[in-house]
């Protein structure tokens, strides 16, 4: 065998070969992107940057070459024809002098720059700013400016100089090869109109046209060469960005109302138009705005059914290159950036007040997982109180949260903690330390630093020492939170109450919570109003709802038993003398512990309630007689109700405290004096109860 002989193609290379010559072929019989009719002065134009024109359009040539052309058309060539003395279509390598003549109007054929030749890509603007001239002493060119319809032909122009008439848009965007009268000058009038028409439809002159609006729609060669593709892009984004604004819009309004965005299942886009599933939210107020919404809806319909056809093929798991906006991810980021421009926000006006103070508690969620809230209070024509940041504490240590609010609070919002002039957190020893704790770290870290142990939590808690200080009053305050916890927990029960109470606002009974503070304040106002001031009571209510239950058939014997023992401590007079002191306490406390709490808190304000509260709390410490005289008032509206309401209810509140036997102590060997004991009632009850309670607020306090 011949070594030299050529190596055999195989099937693939033939192919290759065969696809090759197939594309040679194809490519010998296209245009060449060099033969466009706009030519090497439309091509270098199109990175040339011109501002003052509206965008154009291909269809709006077809104004150009016939003036048998639909009016509207012909006026948006007009329109864009036109030569503009906007400022802000200036030239580029332009002449101070010409653009002075341009402007004005005067004829600068005679000037150096002939405007009558074709122009340099760089003197395009120049060019378009003088062009058309359509000054004629000649009654036949000034009749070819105009076509049949009386459309004006803006491409002519007219050199009254050399009386020759031109086409200024194939003058500037025609091949260079290309030449004919128009480009060089027509000077024989002979004819002139059939001339002008037959220029008009001509081909090239059509491709002008259309370099002329391509140029001046600022379109570039991947317009050119991908226009359509380019345009539905456009088109895409400014649909999604359409749809991003109206779930941007719901989000917000569902941060803004406290609720929750997501749902436990059912988030797959395919199970959306299945109006039985809980999908959570915000897809049900996607779901929702969609069926008012165009947008909206023509969004998630295409989105079910991609989703779906997804689902179904069953070949891969996701949703690939589906982008719904809806999901969970998208949520996040969008939550995520309002959450950076709000606190980009609140770090502005903390700069420009160039003070603020520092607040800081922990507590524990629904995973019982520690977590501290930051809060920074800053004035400007207001006082404001942010949460800028909840973040699950690792340590309980004052170095630890020294740290963590000047790492990764402070700094990331690019605070000066040298700016932060004071702090405020509860009584905890990690917090007022003198040596590792919280405020006195942070006070080396600012000179000017200083420590406010929050008076609202003082007050709370010393509110809570009181409460329970003494039998009667841990006795009352369980009372009210059993009758509450009661009545609430049976349908049955809730009927007869809702039966049996008269008030006409149908208030409830609260339960006392063991984190909220003013729960105990409610809860006693509740069933026993106002001090001295009983008319708002749910207190006869409350005997008459439990006294239906205690003789009710139909319930069960705990039930009814119950109902007698709460019954029987409501109208002990022990109870209403308590709930009378602790309505005295609340009725001073309460107002300044609200307004303790309040984002808008004016200090000096805050300073002089909590001293006019001091001096009425000391001068009600013995004062005794008021509280049995709103007891008795008390006493005495309550017994009127009950009898009003029903005649024959065997239900009588006490008047008075029972007599106690007195107790005679045995006296021992040697003992030659004998114990005075209290045997009056009220005088016990006096000093054991209501001076107990008063020395607990201020011992506690102090």
């Amino acid at each position: 065998m011949d070594k030299q002989a050529p190596k055999r193609k195989g099937g693939a290379q033939k192919l290759r070969d065969k696809k090759m010559k197939a594309l040679e072929e194809g490519s010998a019989k296209s245009k060449k992107i060099t033969d466009f009719s706009f030519g090497p002065a439309a091509g270098s134009s199109c990175s040339t940057t011109t501002t003052g024109e509206a965008d154009v359009t291909l269809a709006d040539t077809a104004a150009i070459p016939s003036g048998s052309e639909s009016s509207n058309e012909t006026d948006t060539a007009q329109r864009h024809l036109e030569p503009s003395t906007s400022s802000d279509m200036m030239a580029e390598d332009d002449p101070a002098a010409d653009t002075d003549r341009v402007s004005q109007g005067q004829d600068v054929s005679a000037t150096p720059v002939d405007y009558f030749t074709r122009p340099m890509s760089g003197t395009l603007d120049l060019f378009f700013r003088f062009h058309p001239q359509q000054k004629a002493d000649k009654a036949v060119v000034q009749r070819a400016f105009f076509c049949k319809d009386g459309t004006n032909r803006k491409w002519l122009s007219y050199s009254e100089a050399r009386e020759v008439l031109f086409c200024s848009l194939c003058m500037a965007f025609a091949n260079p090869r290309d030449s004919n009268s128009f480009i060089t000058g027509m000077t024989n009038f002979t004819h002139i109109h059939q001339r002008v028409e037959e220029h008009e439809q001509s081909h090239a002159h059509r491709g002008c046209a259309e370099a002329y609006f391509l140029r001046f729609s600022k379109n570039t060669i991947q317009d050119l060469l991908m226009g359509p593709q380019m345009s539905r892009h456009r088109e895409e984004v400014r649909r999604k960005r359409q749809v991003l604004e109206r779930i941007i819009d719901v989000l917000k309004l569902i941060g803004q109302r406290g609720l929750s965005y997501r749902g436990t299942q059912a988030e797959a886009l395919y199970t959306l138009d299945d109006d039985t599933i809980d999908h959570g939210n915000f897809l049900e107020m996607i779901v929702l705005l969609g069926k008012y919404d165009v947008c909206l809806k023509e969004h998630l319909t295409l989105c079910i059914e991609k989703s779906k056809q997804i689902h179904q093929s069953g070949l891969r798991q996701g949703r690939g290159s589906l982008v719904t906006l809806l999901s969970k991810t998208t949520i996040n980021y969008i939550i995520t950036t309002i959450q950076r421009l709000m606190k980009a926000t609140i770090a502005t006006e903390v700069r420009e007040s160039g003070m603020y103070s520092v607040q800081i508690d922990t507590t524990q969620d629904i995973t019982a997982q520690d977590q501290c809230s930051v809060v920074i209070r800053y004035v400007t024509d207001i006082v404001h109180e942010r949460l800028v940041a909840v973040i699950k504490c690792e340590a309980s240590t004052g170095q630890y949260f020294a740290q963590l609010v000047v790492n990764e609070v402070l700094e990331t919002m690019k605070l000066d903690v040298r700016q932060c002039i004071g702090d405020s957190t509860d009584g905890a020893s990690n917090m007022q330390g003198q040596y590792k704790g919280f405020s006195a770290l942070l006070a080396k870290m600012s000179p000017t630093h200083v420590h406010v142990w929050c008076y609202a939590h003082v007050l709370n808690l010393v509110l809570a020492d009181t409460t329970q200080c003494v039998l009667a009053s841990g006795s009352l305050f369980s009372l009210l939170n059993n009758i509450a916890v009661f009545i609430r927990v049976s349908y049955q029960r809730m009927n007869i109450w809702e039966k049996e109470s008269k008030d006409p606002r149908h208030r409830r009974l609260a339960p006392i919570g063991e984190t909220r503070w003013w729960s105990k304040d409610v809860a006693v106002t509740k069933v026993f109003g106002s001090f001295g001031k009983p008319d708002n009571a749910l207190y006869v209510d409350v005997l008459h709802t439990l006294s239906a239950i205690q003789h009710g058939q139909t319930i069960n014997a705990t039930a009814r038993v119950n109902a007698h023992g709460y019954i029987t401590q409501l109208l002990r007079y022990e109870t209403i003398l308590t709930a009378q002191i602790f309505l005295r306490i609340f009725q001073v406390t309460s107002p300044v512990s609200k307004y303790l709490q309040k984002s808008g808190m004016d200090i000096l304000t805050a300073h002089r309630m909590i001293v006019a509260a001091e001096t009425q709390l000391k001068d009600m410490t013995r004062d005794f007689e008021k509280v049995k005289t709103a007891a008795a008032t008390f006493v005495q509206w309550a017994n009127n109700q009950t009898e009003e309401q029903s005649e024959e209810t065997e239900l009588e509140v006490e008047a008075a405290l029972p007599q106690k036997r007195g107790r005679k102590k045995k006296t021992m060997p040697g003992e030659m004096s004998k114990d005075e004991a209290v045997t009056d009632a009220e005088t016990s009850y006096k000093i054991d109860v209501h001076n107990q309670i008063m020395d607990t607020r201020q011992h506690s306090k102090n």
